[in-house]
């Protein structure tokens, strides 16, 4: 592969880079430097220049940074718990039992009778919208302690404490959720 077709395949794979390149606001010659040494691109002789130069011209095939706002509604629901099938995952062997769940995936759910808050947002949501979101939590040092989406519904476990914040935070990033191209 060419140093610029590298170059390109080290941007998409750090998500974060591809959006500044996409926002303009990138500095190419910092971000060329820090490709050279984190993506190893021209195998440990890279002319950052070179690499610079990649990433403008990346730039200018890319869509626009844009966001779309969600339709959705965001819930608080105090008191649930992250299960395994055989037993609570934080907690001394109780079963889901009969507990219908938020969320499933695999062997592992989120049902009532704990003390985590779940956040749960209902509308236009899609995984885009649920990475938004966890994207914004972890900016705001929320610990997730489950996540999923289907269907029309995202599901967001957080500690008790968190949650009014969370429900905010949520709200917000489903206000401005990143899109490709225009919205």
């Amino acid at each position: 592969m060419s140093l610029a077709a590298d170059t390109r395949e080290a941007a998409r794979a750090r998500p974060f880079v591809l959006d500044a390149l996409r926002a303009g606001v990138l500095n190419h010659s910092a971000a060329a430097a820090w490709l050279a040494d984190e993506a190893d691109l021209g195998g440990g002789d890279a002319d950052t220049d070179a690499i610079a130069t990649a990433l403008r011209r990346f730039r200018e095939e890319l869509p626009a940074y844009a966001t779309a706002e969600r339709a959705a509604s965001v819930s608080m629901r105090s008191g649930v718990r992250v299960t395994d099938e055989a037993g609570d995952a934080g907690s001394a062997g109780e079963s889901t039992g009969d507990a219908d769940p938020l969320l499933r995936v695999g062997g592992v759910a989120v049902v009532p009778e704990g003390r985590r808050t779940a956040i749960v947002a209902t509308g236009d949501v899609d995984a885009g919208a649920l990475g938004a979101v966890l994207r914004r939590l972890d900016a705001g040092d929320v610990d997730v302690g489950a996540a999923g989406v289907a269907g029309d519904v995202i599901v967001v476990v957080v500690g008790r404490r968190d949650g009014a914040t969370a429900v905010r935070v949520t709200e917000d990033a489903l206000s401005a959720v990143p899109v490709d191209g225009e919205p």
